[in-house]
Order: C-alpha cells, then sequence, then structure tokens
C-alpha cells in the first residue's frame, strides 16, 4: 500500500503542477484584461488615443464649416 500511495501522489502533485501551469498560460481572460486595461490608461495611452480622436473630429468639423462657409458665398454671389 505504500508504494501505490507514493505513486498515486506523484501523480497528482505533476496533475496539480500541470494545471497550473495550463491556468496561468491564460491571456484571454477578463482579468488579463483588465490588467491590459490599467496599464495602457497609466501609461496615458487612453488619453494619448482620445487626444488624437478629439484631433480628427475638430479637424472635421472645421472642414464641414469651411464647406458650408463656401456654399454661403455661392448663393450670395448668384443673388
Amino acid at each position: 500500500m505504500n508504494e501505490r500511495h507514493r505513486y498515486v501522489k506523484g501523480w497528482v502533485i505533476a496533475f496539480l503542477f500541470g494545471v497550473a501551469l495550463v491556468a496561468g498560460g491564460c491571456e484571454g481572460t477578463d482579468t488579463r484584461d483588465t490588467v491590459d486595461d490599467t496599464v495602457e490608461e497609466m501609461a496615458g495611452k487612453k488619453n494619448l488615443d482620445r487626444y488624437k480622436q478629439m484631433k480628427d473630429d475638430l479637424g472635421e468639423i472645421q472642414t464641414q464649416q469651411t464647406e458650408k462657409y463656401r456654399q454661403l458665398r455661392e448663393d450670395a454671389d448668384d443673388k
């Protein structure tokens, strides 16, 4: 019985070690996403992305306003 007990104990330890390795290698978990999100926030990447988006939005608004003013001038010239 003692020999069998050692055999089973060895397999249990090997199994638990394998499970630990597999669980530690998972990168698609919610926890991993949360950590990545926090790191990006702390590094300022999210703010930089927001500023770039605002810059693009402002450029688009400016282009639209320029087009409207051009159309208003054309309409005023036609009258």
